[in-house]
């Protein structure tokens, strides 16, 4: 495989976001142009993006729409020598044309990561399906302080999260196994996200550190997977970007749950509802409400819970509030 270096432009544009910087890279190869718009520092409880590019520019070696358009890539996340993540580029049909392919992909980081030197990213891509190529791209992972807390638990709750009854060992593999699902077809918004709440009251963070204080005196250690605000029963719930309800259900531990796709492996979800106004394979627009917040399941108190996951994992939901996709960048 040939490595190809990329001349990267020293300009950096500010996007105001938990991910500080989005950085422009460009390759001019033999018969096509390659631009790429990548945030190139993010904490480590957020993901990285990267928009692709291809431009044709050659007419005497003309590559028809079908061998352009079978070009695939994939990137990869490194520390030194050891790879941590790997994420398949999938195609933004809207944003292309028949002398222009635009891919896009994302890879999730990790609230366990800390921040090291040399974090780099790594991009594959296999041109017309005919010939393999690469480069690096340079990445920069931040730190982000986090609250530690200690919930007690009454008999209820100590029940709910203690429960390992065939019934909710089924329901977690259910929602596991959905959110593994990434069909590359399943573009439904690049835009960037709003909450899912008008109140701005958070009770709980992303990746807060947990302690669960149980009512017969034992304790477990957990993390908060999303964001809980603090609202009332009752309170509208808006689905926070376009996408495709892929579940809408009462589970043991979520209470009334939703869970929306809405890019190929991302998913919201949104939990303790008291009522659901969706069902499984409606499709939704930004805003819509989608139901009624709650204290169903495990919770303490009426509050929403709101989580995003990206290929299986956990990503703040607040970097998804920010231009994530670069759609306003090309």
């Amino acid at each position: 495989m040939k490595k190809y270096r990329l001349f990267l432009t020293a300009i950096l544009i500010f996007l105001a976001s938990s991910f500080c910087y989005s950085r422009d890279a460009f390759f001019k190869g033999e018969d096509y142009d390659l631009k790429l718009l990548y945030n190139d520092t993010a904490c480590f409880t957020d993901a990285v993006f990267i928009r692709m590019i291809f431009t044709q520019t050659s007419k005497k070696n003309k590559i028809t729409k079908e061998d352009f358009a079978s070009t695939t890539a994939k990137a990869e996340l490194y520390l030194n020598n050891k790879l941590l993540r790997t994420s398949d580029f999938y195609i933004l049909k809207k944003d292309s044309s028949k002398n222009t392919l635009t891919l896009l992909c994302g890879i999730p980081l990790s609230t366990w990561w800390k921040q090291e030197e040399g974090y780099s990213l790594k991009i594959t891509y296999n041109l017309y399906n005919r010939k393999k190529l690469e480069f690096d791209l340079p990445f920069t992972l931040l730190e982000k302080e986090l609250v530690h807390e200690t919930i007690p638990l009454d008999l209820k709750n100590t029940e709910i999260k203690t429960d390992t009854s065939p019934k909710r060992m089924a329901q977690i593999e259910k929602l596991n196994n959905l959110l593994e699902k990434v069909n590359a077809a399943d573009v439904y918004s690049l835009n960037p996200f709003i909450q899912p709440v008008t109140s701005t009251r958070r009770t709980s963070f992303f990746a807060d550190r947990r302690i669960y204080e149980y009512s017969n005196g034992k304790s477990s250690a957990s993390i908060h997977n999303g964001i809980d605000f603090g609202v009332p029963d009752g309170t509208p719930v808006a689905s926070c970007a376009e996408g495709k309800v892929v579940m809408a259900e009462e589970r043991i531990s979520t209470g009334w749950t939703i869970v929306i796709e809405h890019l190929p492996g991302l998913y919201s979800l949104y939990y303790h509802l008291s009522s659901l106004n969706v069902q499984e394979g409606n499709l939704v627009k930004q805003g819509d409400i989608i139901g009624l917040s709650g204290s169903t399941g495990l919770a303490t108190g009426p509050h929403l819970h709101w989580e995003v996951r990206l290929n299986a994992c956990e990503v703040s939901p607040d970097f998804f509030t920010k231009a994530f996709t670069f759609q306003e960048e090309q």
